[in-house]
C-alpha cells in the first residue's frame, strides 16, 4: 500500500515538474526564437527600406540579420542552458553527497516532506521508506528540487530549436518586404509582422495555459514599436546623408 502510494506521489510531485520545466525550456526557447526572428529582422529592413533602400541592399540586410540572428540565439541558447544543466548536476552531486553522508536525515527530510504535502505521520514515513528504497537519488531530486535525474535538459536541443525558430520568423518579414511591389512593401511588412506576433503570442499563451490577450498585445507593441523606431532612423539617416 505505502508503496504504490509512494509511487503515485512520488510521480505526481517530480514528475510533473520535470515536465513542465522541460515544456517550459522548450515553449521559451522557441517563442523568444520566433519573437526575436520577427521583430529584430522586420527592424533592420524597415529600416534600410526608410533609407530608401534598394531591392538588393534589403535582401542583403535581411538575410544577413537572419543568419547573424540564428547563430546568436543558437549560442545564446547553448550557453543558457548548459549553465542550467551544469546547476542540475552539481545540485544531484549534493544530493548523492547527504545521502551518503547521513542517510536517516535525509530519510526524515523526505518523510517531512510528505507530511507537509498532506499525509498522516505513519503514512508519510511509509512512502517516504518506500521510495528511499526504490531509488533514494530520484525520489529526492524530484520532490526538493524538482528535478528528474535521468531526464536533464540538453543545450544543443535548446540551440537547435532557438536557430529553428529565428530563422521561420525572420523569413515573414523578409518575405513580406521583398515580394511585393515597392509601393507595397511597408504596408504589406507591417500586416505581415502584426499577424505572426499575434500567433506567437496567442499560441505561447495557450501553451502555457495563460490568457491570450496580454501576450499578444506585448508581442504586437513590441514589434510595432521596434519597427516606428528603425524606420525613423532609417528616414532620418537618408535625409542627412541625402
Amino acid at each position: 500500500m505505502a508503496e504504490q502510494v509512494g509511487e503515485q506521489v512520488g510521480a505526481q510531485a517530480g514528475g510533473s515538474r520535470a515536465e513542465l520545466s522541460s515544456r517550459l525550456n522548450w515553449l521559451r526557447a522557441a517563442v523568444l526564437g520566433a519573437n526575436d526572428g520577427v521583430v529584430s529582422t522586420a527592424g533592420i529592413l524597415t529600416g534600410v527600406a526608410g533609407a530608401a533602400g534598394s531591392r538588393t541592399a534589403l535582401l542583403a540586410a535581411g538575410v544577413a540579420g537572419l543568419l547573424a540572428g540564428a547563430m546568436s540565439m543558437a549560442a545564446g541558447e547553448y550557453v543558457s542552458v548548459s549553465t542550467q544543466r551544469d546547476t542540475e548536476r552539481a545540485a544531484l552531486a549534493r544530493e548523492r553527497r547527504e545521502l551518503a553522508e547521513d542517510p536517516e536525515g535525509e530519510l526524515d527530510e523526505l518523510t517531512d516532506y510528505y507530511r507537509g504535502s498532506g499525509l498522516a505521520d505513519g503514512l508519510a514515513r511509509e512512502v517516504a521508506t518506500a521510495l528511499t528504497e526504490r531509488d533514494a537519488l530520484a525520489a529526492h531530486a524530484q520532490t526538493e528540487l524538482g528535478i528528474d535525474p535521468d531526464v536533464l535538459t540538453n543545450p544543443w536541443e535548446a540551440a537547435l530549436a532557438s536557430a529553428a525558430a529565428f530563422t521561420l520568423g525572420a523569413l515573414v518579414p523578409l518575405l513580406a518586404v521583398l515580394l511585393p511591389p515597392e509601393s507595397w512593401r511597408l504596408v504589406v511588412t507591417v500586416v505581415a509582422v502584426v499577424a505572426a506576433l499575434t500567433l506567437s503570442g496567442w499560441a505561447s499563451a495557450r501553451l502555457g495555459g495563460a490568457g491570450p490577450a496580454r501576450a499578444v498585445l506585448r508581442n504586437v507593441v513590441g514589434g510595432l514599436l521596434a519597427m516606428a523606431v528603425t524606420y525613423s532612423g532609417g528616414v532620418l539617416l537618408d535625409q542627412v546623408t541625402g
